[in-house]
């Protein structure tokens, strides 16, 4: 008989060696489960980041999910009912899986998903749309034209033509002027009539002009002007506005990311020089300035400061022209003398420079309206108006062309005054404007666009093994 050692010792070979393999086995099921469910976890939550909203894409650059999904009813139930979704799918049979009947190697589930944490674009008084603006922007090279405007808006400030107001002083010169006057000799007629001296001062139908209005005055077709009106009610900076959970709202920005925000609302915004007709207000850039419901209005109110500033600069340069003081006071001489009252001379001359001084201004505000440009300092060969014409300075006023600065870099220098929060709010004003004028979007709002989310996933397999999975997602954190 033969002896049967051999069977006996590969018998418990072959067991231990199958143990080892069903461990072995099981292992890696446990790895596949766990590299499935981080895979599906990937693809779903992007997948909910790839529903972003076109429209907003394509004219703004931004990329945001809007959690109505071009519905009514915004809600996070839509977003988690979507990654639900993309995670169910992702786990089912393929379609020659579910004909043969076969089975997977993990035979997963995904039994609950929720979104515990999530920020949107309006959160921390705008701070997550300014970081979505900053990642656009980071990728256009416009350094140059920043640093021009940073140095222009110096050089206003460091003359002082932000601050000395022009027309305040000319107020005092007038008040005294009609004080002196109540004091003047009565003037005997050729009918032998007494009666009180008016002077024939030109700086007379100049100030009479004034209350028309900055658009009135300098723009070549008044009539012409947007009076487009919008209902703020309805938009980002005048509503209460709905706020995630908080997840991420930092913000760290640094004076090149105030001034790349700045050129971000300059380049996606029309203005007065380059209208954007199929926008609801026109002169988009003006409102974000401004603040305004009406074209109109916000086209005026930047006229006004930006006159303010033309009228600094053109008296702070003819005072130190000394052809034109010099003509100035020939004036006045002469107007006092007629009067008799030699002591008008000086305030009379400084009536015809502060006239003069605001009426170049006008012409230089029509300049720039008709896309010409004006420099920050005059000089004798940029100064357009002679004394001659002031009296018909309306008549007078110059025509495109010219050197130095645009209306729109008036504008960018205007906007870099302006507080960040109130630029971004107005800015999404803008933006929503737009946005609902696109199919299905008449709903859009900021506020309900998701930017970044934290997903909590519950999935389970039918070889008893469970999982729990917690991801935070977004646009610029992944």
């Amino acid at each position: 008989m033969k002896k049967g050692y051999l069977t006996v010792y590969l018998s418990l070979t072959i067991a231990i060696m199958l143990s080892l393999i069903l461990a072995l086995f099981q292992n890696a099921r446990i790895g596949a489960i766990k590299m499935k469910a981080e895979c599906a976890a990937d693809i779903s939550m992007n997948s909910v980041l790839a529903e972003y909203n076109r429209a907003l894409f394509e004219k703004y650059d931004l990329l945001l999910t809007d959690c109505s999904y071009q519905t009514d009813s915004p809600s996070m139930a839509n977003v988690e009912e979507h990654l639900r979704y993309f995670m169910k799918g992702n786990f089912e049979s393929t379609s020659v899986g579910r004909i043969t009947g076969s089975a997977t190697l993990t035979g997963m589930t995904c039994d609950e998903v929720s979104i515990p944490a999530y920020s949107f674009a309006t959160d921390g008084e705008g701070a997550v749309l300014r970081r979505q603006i900053l990642e656009y922007m980071r990728a256009d090279p416009v350094m140059d034209r920043i640093s021009e405007a940073t140095a222009n808006l110096g050089v206003l400030a460091a003359n002082g033509f932000d601050t000395y107001d022009v027309e305040a002083c000319a107020a005092e010169n007038r008040e005294r002027i009609d004080e002196m006057l109540e004091d003047a000799p009565e003037i005997e007629t050729d009918e032998g009539e007494t009666e009180e001296p008016i002077p024939d001062n030109p700086a007379d139908a100049v100030e009479s002009q004034k209350g028309l209005g900055v658009v009135s005055l300098s723009v070549p077709d008044p009539s012409s002007v947007s009076v487009r009106t919008v209902d703020l009610d309805r938009y980002m900076s005048h509503r209460e506005n709905n706020r995630g959970t908080g997840l991420d709202e930092s913000e760290n920005l640094s004076v090149t990311d105030r001034l790349l925000l700045n050129q971000y609302f300059v380049e996606k915004t029309g203005c007065y020089t380059e209208p954007k007709d199929d926008g609801l207000l026109k002169y988009q850039l003006e409102y974000i300035i401004a603040g305004k419901d009406c074209d109109y209005d916000n086209l005026e109110s930047c006229g006004r400061t930006l006159l303010f500033w033309r009228e600094a600069s053109n008296f702070a340069y003819i005072m130190t022209d000394g052809v034109k003081v010099g003509e100035a006071e020939a004036l006045a001489l002469i107007l006092s003398a007629v009067i008799l009252m030699p002591e008008l001379m000086e305030p009379f001359k400084m009536s015809i420079l502060f006239a003069w001084s605001f009426a170049e201004s006008i012409s230089d505000m029509r300049r720039l309206y008709l896309g010409g440009r004006v420099p920050l300092i005059k000089t004798a060969a940029s100064w357009q108006l002679s004394l001659e014409n002031l009296p018909f300075f309306r008549d007078n006023l110059a025509g495109g062309g010219g050197d130095g600065l645009s209306y729109k870099d008036y504008l960018r220098m205007l906007l870099m005054l302006e507080d960040l929060d109130k630029k971004t709010a107005r800015m999404g004003d803008i933006i929503e404007m737009d946005v609902r004028q696109s199919p299905g979007d008449g709903n859009f709002r900021l506020d309900w666009c998701l930017d970044i989310f934290e997903a909590d996933m519950r999935l389970s397999s039918r070889y008893g093994f469970d999982m729990h999975l917690m991801r935070t997602y977004g646009y610029e954190k992944r």
